[in-house]
C-alpha cells in the first residue's frame, strides 16, 4: 500500500524551516499575497444541507494503491440473511500475461501486481435535520479505479454494468431476487429487465467473478470514478454526487454503489460468466472456488 499524506509533508517542511533562535514580528498578509499561495490540506471538511438531511463529509488528502484479499464478508446480517454476502473478495489483481493491456492502458510483467487505485478517501455522515439524529454514513473515494473480484451471493445497491442482448441492443444491468423480480436489496441475480420489472434474461451473481471499477474512456481504457462507495443507512438517504450531479438514493441497510466500465454479452454471462482475474501469488485458476 502506498500512502501520500500531503498535509504531513507540508507540516514537516514548515517545522524544518523554523529556526529556534529567530525572532520576527508577525504582520498581516494582504489579500493579493494570499491569492498567490497554493497548497493541499491533509484533511478537508465540507457541510451541505439538502431537503431533510444535513451532510458532513471528511476527505483525506491521501493516495492509496493496494492489492488485498478477504476470505469472507457479510454486512447487514439479520436472522433471515445478509444485505451483502461474498467470499474470496479481492481489490486489485496480478498480471497473468506481460503483453496484455490492463484497464489503465499499461502492461505489467507476469506476476506483477496491478493495484486498485483510490484517491482522497472520505467518510460522510447524514443527519436528520429535524431530529438531529444520524440517518446514515458512507465511505468512498473521490477517485477510484481497478479490479474488484468476489464470489457474491447477496448484493444490495447498484452495479453499473452494461449488458448486450442477442440482438446487439445494450441495456443497463438490473439486479433481481431469486424469483426474478427486480430489486436493489439482497439481490441474487443480475440481468436484463423485460420491461415490467421482471427478469427477461438473468444469471446468478456468482457468474460475475471480476469487475473493473471506473468509467469507460471510449478507447478500451478505464478512467476514474467518484461514485464508488459503501453506505449504511437507518432510513432512505439521497447521497449527493461528488461532482454535483444527480443524487443516489440508498435504502435502509447496506448499500454498495459499484460503477464499472465494462460491457458484457448477456449470453456470455449466462453460459461461462466473467472469469476471475488472478488474485493470488499461486495462480489457482478455476480451483479457487
Amino acid at each position: 500500500m502506498r500512502q501520500q499524506a500531503y498535509g504531513y509533508a507540508a507540516l514537516a517542511v514548515f517545522c524544518l524551516g523554523i529556526s529556534p533562535v529567530a525572532l520576527a514580528e508577525l504582520k498581516p498578509i494582504s489579500d493579493a499575497a494570499m491569492g498567490e499561495v497554493t497548497g493541499q490540506g491533509f484533511m478537508q471538511v465540507e457541510n451541505l444541507s439538502v431537503d431533510e438531511h444535513n451532510f458532513t463529509r471528511l476527505t483525506l488528502g491521501m493516495d492509496v494503491q493496494t492489492r488485498v484479499n478477504i476470505d469472507d464478508i457479510r454486512l447487514g446480517q439479520t436472522g433471515d440473511g445478509a444485505d451483502f454476502a461474498a467470499t474470496h473478495v479481492a481489490l486489485g489483481h496480478i498480471s497473468r500475461d506481460g503483453s496484455e493491456l490492463q484497464y489503465d492502458g499499461q502492461t505489467y510483467a507476469e506476476g506483477t501486481d496491478v493495484p486498485f487505485e483510490g484517491y482522497q478517501p472520505y467518510i460522510e455522515l447524514a443527519e436528520d435535520s429535524a431530529e438531529g439524529s444520524l440517518s446514515g454514513f458512507r465511505m468512498g473515494f473521490a477517485q477510484a479505479r481497478g479490479s474488484v473480484s468476489s464470489l457474491t451471493t447477496r448484493f444490495s445497491g447498484h452495479i453499473g454494468l452494461k449488458l448486450t442482448d442477442d440482438g446487439g441492443t445494450m441495456h443497463d444491468a438490473t439486479l433481481f431476487d431469486a424469483a426474478g423480480v427486480a430489486t436493489g436489496n439482497r439481490a441474487t441475480q443480475i440481468g436484463i429487465d423485460d420491461g415490467s420489472g421482471n427478469c427477461g434474461q438473468c444469471a446468478p451473481l456468482e457468474q460475475l467473478q471480476s469487475l473493473i471499477v471506473g468509467t469507460d474512456n471510449g478507447d478500451g481504457t478505464t478512467g476514474y470514478t467518484d461514485g464508488f462507495f459503501i453506505g449504511f443507512q437507518r432510513e432512505d438517504v439521497d447521497w449527493q454526487a461528488l461532482d454535483g450531479g444527480n443524487a443516489i438514493r440508498a435504502g435502509q441497510g447496506v448499500f454498495i454503489n459499484l460503477p464499472t466500465s465494462m460491457t458484457i454479452d448477456m449470453s456470455q454471462l449466462v453460459t461461462e460468466g466473467v472469469p476471475r482475474l488472478r488474485t493470488h501469488q499461486a495462480d489457482l485458476g478455476p480451483r479457487l472456488f
